[in-house]
């Protein structure tokens, strides 16, 4: 995967995108990504979103597109300059979409999801970092390992 989205999460009612920084008893801390990075504790009250589990809709019925490779797509055509200034039209919208994935769903995919993901990947593309398919490969690679052995070691505990 390209960009780690899995610590990254939209809670609604609320704008901008926010880190977890770690669980507690009522809910999880939260950072804001944003040019001053503020802390608070989303309650089970408020509705999150981790951008991980986000998928967009494409023509094929049974297939979805995750977002993080939405946005790898995004950050390969432009490199983090968005083809359109901060208030897009609507058909401005659905040419930067169609550039950016062809088959997406016209029916599903509306204007207003395609405004959040300009939002959201300018947020994201400023506070993470996007890697080579080659980085994030070898990346997973090196976790897969770490998770082996953590598992031989418990193995091993166990007898």
């Amino acid at each position: 995967m390209p960009i780690d989205l899995r610590q990254v999460a939209a809670i609604a009612g609320m704008s901008g995108l926010y880190r977890i920084v770690k669980p507690t008893r009522n809910g999880v801390i939260v950072e804001s990504l944003s040019d001053k990075p503020t802390r608070m504790v989303a309650q089970a009250r408020h509705r999150m979103s981790l951008l991980d589990e986000i998928s967009i809709y494409t023509n094929d019925e049974e297939a979805t597109v995750p977002l993080a490779e939405v946005m790898d797509r995004i950050h390969q055509k432009y490199n983090g300059e968005l083809p359109f200034g901060d208030k897009p039209s609507d058909d401005e919208l659905k040419s930067f979409m169609s550039d950016v994935l062809p088959d997406y769903d016209e029916d599903r995919v509306y204007v207003s999801d395609m405004k959040k993901l300009a939002n959201w990947y300018t947020i994201v593309s400023k506070h993470l970092e996007f890697t080579s398919g080659e980085e994030a490969v070898s990346e997973e690679k090196a976790e897969e390992g770490k998770e082996e052995k953590a598992e031989s070691k418990a193995k091993k505990a166990k007898k």
